[in-house]
């Protein structure tokens, strides 16, 4: 089982946890989709992929709770999405979960086959990005006045984006954000707030189940420790520098040229959907 606290590689999973909270809080995303990868990159992919989600669920608690109280104090939460969202969420989380946990994921080959369906979410993620780059029309941005908000409509954004984090050990914001955007038209930026207030709840129940299950993916001659203890310790040293890759993330917003962070954004996700798809050459 992969030690987090190798002189060989901490400077990497320090690094690699900067970058997920820099663009998460840049771009509105999870940093899972940069954690997850970049674990897989410093340790291979397959066998310990379920290692690696339990430790980014439980960094995305960290991130997102900075980020949901911002939002509250900029009056940028939508009570009347996160009546339904978030229920929807708790619920379909825990489904996600269970559902990671099942037989056809739990060998290595299920945790390569896992690795592979966060690759296919990783192109959902490049295409979003890639639709966000083109030039913006007048008139194009919604206010809270033209919101479809209704239970189903934010139940079901609520209800995917569970699922997803719960499957692939993501934030879910990368599908929550745009979705609200479109089912329901809730502007972008009350959608972003809206992701990561859910945020923070459903990765802490995601989080707590996926490290009280993790001991199952292991036998006892692989463990050193306990599973759960070596997700924390992934997380512990994650967190730190992804909370003020958050917070710098969330300046640079309005400091930079989005539009070439994004670019390199989806160069890095790219990058990223290979690692994760574990394709032969």
């Amino acid at each position: 089982m992969p030690d987090p606290l190798q002189t060989e590689t901490l400077a990497f999973i320090v690094l690699i946890g900067m970058i997920a909270g820099t663009l998460g809080g840049l771009l509105g995303v999870g940093g899972s989709v940069v954690m997850i990868p970049g674990l897989a990159l410093l340790y291979g992919t397959g066998e310990h992929q379920h290692l690696y989600q339990a430790s980014a669920m439980a960094v995305n608690v960290a991130v997102a709770l900075p980020a949901a109280r911002r939002h509250h104090q900029a009056g940028a939460l939508v009570p009347g999405v996160l009546r339904w969202m978030l229920p929807a969420a708790l619920v379909a989380i825990v489904l996600g979960v269970l559902a990671s946990n099942l037989p056809v994921f739990a060998d290595e080959q299920g945790g390569r086959w896992l690795g592979r369906v966060l690759a296919l979410f990783l192109v959902y993620v490049i295409i979003v990005n890639l639709l966000k780059l083109r030039p913006r029309v007048a008139g194009q941005d919604e206010s809270l006045d033209d919101a479809r908000v209704t239970p189903p409509r934010c139940g079901f954004v609520g209800s995917v984006m569970g699922a997803t984090a719960g499957l692939l050990g993501v934030g879910g914001g990368a599908v929550a954000v745009p979705l609200q955007h479109s089912v329901a038209r809730v502007p972008l930026r009350n959608a972003i707030a809206n992701s990561s207030f859910v945020m923070v709840f459903s990765a802490m129940i995601g989080a707590s189940l996926k490290l009280a299950t993790l001991g199952g993916h292991y036998t006892g001659a692989e463990l050193t420790r306990p599973a759960w203890a070596t997700a924390l310790l992934f997380a512990a040293v994650l967190a730190p520098t992804a909370i003020l890759g958050a917070r710098l993330g969330a300046k640079l917003t309005h400091a930079l040229p989005l539009k070439w962070v994004r670019i390199a954004f989806v160069c890095l996700m790219i990058a990223a959907a290979y690692q994760m798809a574990a394709l032969p050459i």
